[in-house]
């Protein structure tokens, strides 16, 4: 969970340090038009804290993915969950986990559920990043999260996905937070192994997504 967030992306990964960021090359094709996204980070390091940039971004990253889910489900408009579909296929190594990650926030949230599929509103990359891993997205509708090996191994896999989708679903990083705050990503330290969202986090997703694409409209 590192940093990295386009004009309009919202990243946390595990290393919050300030610059730019390129975009993976396996995301290269889906957001060639995308700027060089500016670093964010799971963890603050260099005495960087998390400031209203990348607040900006992380809302960016939000509204980018409601904009695609809401486009393609524009003949229901009044569903009462909105379906965001993700595509793993360019992170083989991670599918399980990704997997357990959308079950984990199916099973906690109602007002929106992950689905794995193809024409995806966004997607999951791997590789090797020193900035760790983040997410990312070009502000138009087309999204990303990077998952970086190291970072993975150093950190609870699970604990890194799942914090990394709470960005698509609206969540902003708290690294003051304690272990059971899943959006205080590294703050607690690599021993916190915590990939599920509390009450509040739960209840502030609800609420993003609430009435489904009506409210969206």
């Amino acid at each position: 969970m590192n940093r990295s967030m386009t004009v309009l992306a919202a990243a946390l990964g595990l290393v919050l340090a300030a610059g730019t960021a390129a975009v993976p090359a396996a995301a290269a094709t889906t957001a060639a038009a995308t700027p060089a996204p500016a670093a964010q980070g799971y963890t603050p390091s260099a005495g960087v804290a998390a400031n209203s940039a990348e607040a900006a971004g992380n809302k960016a990253f939000y509204e980018a993915v409601m904009k695609s889910a809401r486009a393609k489900q524009a003949a229901n408009p009044y569903l009462l969950a909105v379906t965001v579909t993700y595509d793993a296929s360019q992170a083989p190594s991670f599918r399980t986990v990704i997997s357990q990650s959308a079950q984990i926030w199916n099973s906690s949230v109602t007002n929106v559920q992950l689905r794995s599929g193809t024409s995806a509103d966004f997607r999951y990359y791997e590789g090797n990043d020193s900035r760790g891993s983040y997410a990312s997205t070009d502000g138009h509708g087309r999204g990303y999260i990077f998952l970086d090996y190291a970072q993975n191994r150093q950190y609870s896999s699970l604990r890194v996905v799942a914090h990394e989708t709470g960005h698509v679903l609206g969540l902003p990083d708290h690294y003051t937070g304690p272990c059971s705050e899943l959006m205080s990503g590294g703050g607690p330290g690599t021993s916190c192994t915590n990939p599920y969202p509390n009450s509040t986090e739960r209840s502030r997703v609800n609420s993003l997504w609430r009435y489904g694409l009506a409210a969206a409209g």
